[in-house]
């Protein structure tokens, strides 16, 4: 039974986008458009050149901004404020979910590639602000992205995180790599299944699973 596997958990991670909002929201393609205008004005290129950077660069190196970073030495800042400046209209709060999160015995955290100001944002907008006790973002790890295992070193660090007695819950299956090999509870939250040695458990209902677990 899944409660069975995390009666040892005492701190709860969870991604942002795409976990704590079902991806019917679709915030995530306004955000996207955003970055590929970013990237245009940045590197003065056109709009197919431009969104085809930011495929490649989000497959190779975690994120747009990693590989913007790298390659184009773009500053982080105002690539951030910019792309997350986005609408929340598609956003609804979710009271079920707020209750099973409420209900996760120990510590409860977010950590994001996003920023922890857009983060907190999207809580409040899903009626889950007041309910984590951190919310980290891509600037906590000093702007390196996940699925780098040195990102998540960094932010667990700053929060005391024993990885031994945590689970991770995320959407990108890439990014559940480095928790698996510090010792932590992986679950894969997404509509379609992926089989891999990394992931502990699947889900595409976040609320039903974490109901299951409490």
């Amino acid at each position: 039974m899944p409660r069975d596997n995390f009666t040892h958990v005492t701190t709860w991670v969870f991604d942002l986008d795409n976990t704590l909002y079902p991806p019917s929201a679709r915030l995530f393609d306004q955000i996207e458009v955003r970055m590929t205008q970013y990237v245009m004005d940045a590197l003065g290129v056109d709009q197919p050149t431009a969104d085809a950077l930011r495929r490649q660069y989000w497959a190779e190196y975690g994120t747009t901004l990693a590989g913007l970073m790298r390659v184009h030495d773009v500053d982080p800042g105002p690539y951030l404020t910019e792309v997350h400046e986005i609408n929340f209209d598609g956003l609804e709060p979710d009271e079920r979910l707020a209750a099973r999160i409420e209900a996760l015995p120990g510590r409860r955290i977010v950590y994001t590639n996003g920023t922890a100001p857009y983060a907190k944002r999207v809580l409040a907008a899903r009626g889950l602000d007041g309910l984590f006790d951190a919310v980290y973002g891509v600037e906590h790890a000093g702007f390196l992205p996940k699925p780098e295992r040195a990102a998540f070193e960094t932010v667990f660090g700053l929060d005391g995180v024993t990885t031994e007695t945590a689970a991770m819950f995320e959407d990108d299956h890439r990014n559940l790599v480095a928790p698996h090999q510090m010792g932590m509870r992986t679950v894969h939250v997404a509509p379609e299944r992926h089989e891999a040695d990394h992931i502990h458990h699947h889900t595409d209902d976040l609320t039903d699973f974490l109901a299951r677990i409490t």
